[in-house]
């Protein structure tokens, strides 16, 4: 699995979520409760995964709708 994206916006996440989503790629979004340990101000960053094999196209398509730049 590579990181693929790293924000503190859960908008960026889920829209980026949808989009991967769209194309066949699977994703793994990490750190997505830890807004407990910040105390729901949501500071500490959130992660989206995807496979090794999916990297290049996931990159991609975020790049093709401006996320992540």
């Amino acid at each position: 699995m590579k990181e693929l994206l790293r924000t503190t916006d859960p908008t960026i996440i889920a829209f980026a979520t949808a989009l991967l989503e769209g194309e066949g790629i699977a994703v793994f979004p990490l750190d997505v409760h830890m807004s407990i340990l910040d105390g729901s101000i949501g500071v500490l960053p959130r992660r989206l995964m995807v496979a090794d094999r999916d990297f290049f196209m996931a990159r991609a398509v975020l790049r093709d709708n401006g996320v992540g730049e």
